[in-house]
């Protein structure tokens, strides 16, 4: 079966794929990645369908293959400012604006970007798409590491685990210590907590956020 993209490469353009984590968590950035593969086969698969280890190998595989790649992110207060969904399309624009050479066309999983390019944004793109794989890959392996290094900055909330997302003992650690910097507080889980909640007394707030 032919990949969505498989058309555009054939007529020699350089396809694009978007795609972003941490739409859904209540803690940290929205990262989007943007990728350009040159035509061919490859092995990636939606980011969520792999284990952490297999993540990191094949986002190496990216790289190397790649002939252009870019992260980008918006911060909680710009989703808290804007709203997720224009957060996550200001986090793809800086993604895309790091591609050299910039793609001809887009592929994304069901994000309409506005963008005057040809623009594909099927359901399930990260499934059919080896780009937009590609770039799932990159945006959750840069994602995790960022919660990685949050977690040393506020370790009462356990974002190594969780990565942000609203999981129980994430939930219980709001209601104990109160929303950090790093918390979306537009988002309603976020929001109670603020109002019965106690301010978290994290070390070291990177006052950037």
């Amino acid at each position: 079966m032919d990949v969505p993209e498989a058309d555009w490469w054939a007529v020699g353009l350089h396809v694009g794929g978007v795609d972003e984590a941490g739409r859904g968590a209540l803690a940290g950035p929205v990262v989007a990645a943007a990728v350009i593969l040159p035509p061919g086969r490859y092995p990636f698969r939606d980011s969520k369908t792999l284990s952490p280890r297999q993540r990191q190998h094949l986002e190496a595989q990216v790289r190397w293959v790649a002939l252009a790649w870019g992260v980008g992110l918006a911060e909680p207060h710009e989703i808290d400012a804007v709203g997720i969904l224009q957060a996550t399309h200001l986090a793809a624009a800086r993604a895309l604006e790091q591609l050299t050479p910039p793609p001809q066309a887009l592929i994304t999983d069901y994000l309409h970007l506005s963008i005057p390019l040809p623009l594909r944004a099927p359901a399930k793109a990260d499934r059919d798409s080896p780009t937009v794989a590609a770039a799932s890959i990159l945006a959750k392996v840069a994602r995790d590491r960022l919660m990685l290094e949050f977690d040393e900055l506020y370790p009462h909330y356990g974002f190594a685990r969780h990565k942000g997302y609203g999981t129980a003992d994430h939930l219980e650690a709001l209601a104990r210590h109160g929303p950090c910097p790093l918390h979306r507080k537009s988002f309603s889980p976020v929001a109670q907590a603020r109002l019965f909640g106690t301010r978290s007394s994290g070390r070291n707030e990177p006052d950037f956020i």
